[in-house]
């Protein structure tokens, strides 16, 4: 019941919904001969998709926090992390997916598609759907750097922030078993933020004409089901 793994349990489960939006449909793409999608089945795949990610980059900050709490406040960290305090915490992640999921959905069903309606990826993505329009998406190209750097800077900043004064806090432990267990402390987290910032800002803060579809695939693969699937790996080994 400590703060750590109460928020691993909501990576967990995130994770868990995760990788259902995204491998079932796409597994089932690759053996079947009819790779069909309805309008509303896309519209919901994308707006859970989005709902997920968005949850999953606030939870490895809320994350941060608590190891820097843990690391540079331990004699207050139980009443700093207090069960009432990591429920907002949790609250406050999935309130921001919601809100991330909603801006990125309702553009997207303003739009009119046309063109031959053939989406070129494995699951109902923003930048493919865009593709498809055949109205302006001045508008929807604009909510996607917005939204996606907030979603994307500000875990980004407040992981940066966190492991600097972690940082700061393990060069004053004199003893080199003390250093060592703090940064093994940290070490699975780094891991995985690394991998899950590391696809995502490489798909979406780039621009399209510098980022071949082919290429927005495979780094879409990294953070939608290797790193889903690597994190209970890492998490499980550090354990």
């Amino acid at each position: 019941h400590s703060p750590m793994y109460f928020f691993l349990y909501n990576l967990s489960f995130i994770d868990f919904c995760y990788s259902t939006v995204i491998t079932p449909k796409m597994l089932m793409g690759f053996v079947s001969k009819k790779n069909i999608i309805s309008y509303t089945g896309c519209m919901t795949q994308l707006f859970f998709f989005f709902f997920f990610v968005v949850s999953e980059s606030f939870i490895l900050s809320a994350m941060a926090y608590d190891r820097y709490v843990a690391i540079c406040h331990p004699l207050v960290y139980r009443a700093t992390m207090s069960p009432l305090v990591c429920l907002c915490l949790s609250l406050g992640v999935y309130a921001m997916g919601f809100a991330g999921a909603m801006a990125h959905t309702v553009c997207m069903v303003r739009l009119t598609f046309c063109a031959d309606h053939l989406v070129d990826h494995y699951m109902c993505d923003i930048l493919p759907l865009l593709e498809l329009s055949c109205t302006s998406t001045h508008v929807n190209v604009l909510v996607v750097f917005v939204v996606v750097g907030i979603d994307i800077g500000v875990p980004v900043v407040t992981i940066f922030i966190s492991y600097a004064l972690i940082l700061s806090s393990i060069l004053h432990i004199r003893s080199t078993e003390g250093r060592f267990k703090a940064f093994s402390t940290c070490g699975s987290h780094i891991i995985v933020v690394s991998l899950f910032f590391g696809s995502g800002a490489f798909m979406y803060l780039k621009p399209s004409s510098l980022l071949p579809m082919s290429q927005g695939k495979v780094s879409s693969l990294f953070y939608t089901t290797v790193v889903t699937m690597l994190n209970p790996i890492i998490y499980s080994l550090r354990n």
